[in-house]
């Protein structure tokens, strides 16, 4: 080995512990207010006052660099940090200092405001104080919110991740809410065994309202069912499910929701449908089957009801379809012939066999109206 000493060697002797580094001015600043007790609120509204004072100040030393109009970066960041009490004191000092920034002493004027430009800072405060608020009744802060909402989005999400299969069994899931949003009214849970003798089970659910207006209930339905999928006898899914939306006493209260069993090794499969447009099932370019037998009311309407099953069997190269409404209703247009044709596009999409990517063909064939939530699922045996 060279003889290369660490320089830390040389500054401390063994066995020291190396010093801290002193904070600076401004640490000791906020250390001392925050051992007297100053909340983190009021830090942070004092930051921004200081920097409210430095923008004021610049634009009235640079006002071709600095506008007063910057003033509405300080209101910006006051949206993102702060609550609306301390909100509504950094508008009182940002304000001031636009005035000041503003005004000219020889002509007493605005120098170089135009109304266009108050008129543009007292609407973007305005809309500030708007996203404040909503976020105070929340209970959030700053950016925890949005951070929170793609949190709860990702887990709707992973409860419609496919899970692991035999070799010769796919699953393919494909959800478009309405107009793009990330929230939808339709959702997948989805679950299997472990091992090849293992059993899918999955169940598409449509909740009352589309889009973001559904969001809130979808979330707090999937968890619900999620928690019952696979850990009771598959004739109780829907009948529980029922029974826990109507104590749920929502406004919009009710679902649509058809539950799906195979079972991995013989391909027996059980449906059952709670108000849900019939599934269909069929090999690749023939003529399907609707499985359109009895069936219960949509969940969260009537209670103690029962659930009737259809069963069968999925031979090698059959596939089995389940949908949402988004997806076969038009004005218009009586719904079998919507299902009719959603039914006609999976049976060409598997002519030539199945294939990764067929649920979002069969979707894209549809030509469905955006303005409504859509899900397909799509279950195959090769």
């Amino acid at each position: 080995m060279s003889g290369y000493v660490p320089r830390v060697a040389l500054d401390t002797d063994a066995g020291a512990v190396p010093r801290r580094r002193r904070p600076g001015p401004v640490g000791r600043l906020v250390r001392r207010l925050r051992q007297r007790g100053m909340p983190q609120q009021g830090v942070l509204l004092l930051w921004l006052t200081a920097l409210s004072l430095v923008v004021a100040l610049g634009a009235r030393a640079m006002p071709d660099w600095i506008p007063a109009s910057s003033m509405v970066l300080v209101l910006m960041l006051g949206g993102f940090f702060l609550r609306l009490r301390s909100m509504l004191l950094l508008y009182v000092v940002a304000f001031a200092g636009f005035l000041f920034a503003a005004y000219d002493r020889q002509r007493g004027l605005m120098d170089g405001v135009t109304p266009g430009v108050v008129l543009l800072v007292l609407t973007i405060a305005l809309l500030v104080a708007l996203w404040v608020s909503s976020r105070e009744r929340l209970g959030l802060q700053g950016t925890s919110g949005d951070t929170m909402l793609v949190d709860l989005r990702d887990r709707l999400r992973s409860l419609g991740r496919v899970p692991p299969l035999p070799p010769s069994w796919h699953m393919e899931v494909e959800l478009r809410p309405a107009f793009g949003d990330s929230f939808s009214g339709d959702f997948v849970i989805a679950t299997s065994g472990e091992s090849h003798e293992g059993v899918l089970e999955v169940v598409l659910v449509d909740v009352s309202g589309k889009g973001q207006q559904a969001g809130s209930r979808s979330l707090l339905l999937s968890g619900a069912l999620g928690g019952l999928l696979g850990s009771v006898p598959p004739e109780q899914f829907l009948p529980l499910a029922n029974g826990y939306l109507l104590r749920q006493d929502w406004a919009e209260g009710f679902a649509t929701a058809a539950h799906l069993r195979v079972d991995l090794a013989t391909g027996a499969y059980r449906l059952a449908v709670a108000g849900h447009p019939p599934a269909a099932t069929g090999l690749g370019g023939e003529p399907w089957q609707l499985l359109d037998g009895e069936h219960g009311p949509a969940l969260g309407l009537v209670p103690c009801t029962d659930y009737p099953a259809q069963e069968g069997v999925l031979a090698r190269g059959q596939a089995v379809v389940m949908y949402t409404d988004g997806l076969v209703e038009q004005p218009g247009v009586d719904l079998y012939d919507g299902i009719d044709a959603l039914v006609a596009q999976a049976s060409a999409v598997g002519t030539t066999g199945w294939e990764q990517g067929a649920a979002g063909r069969v979707v894209d064939a549809v030509r469905a109206d955006e303005t409504d939530d859509r899900a397909l699922v799509m279950v195959w045996r090769d």
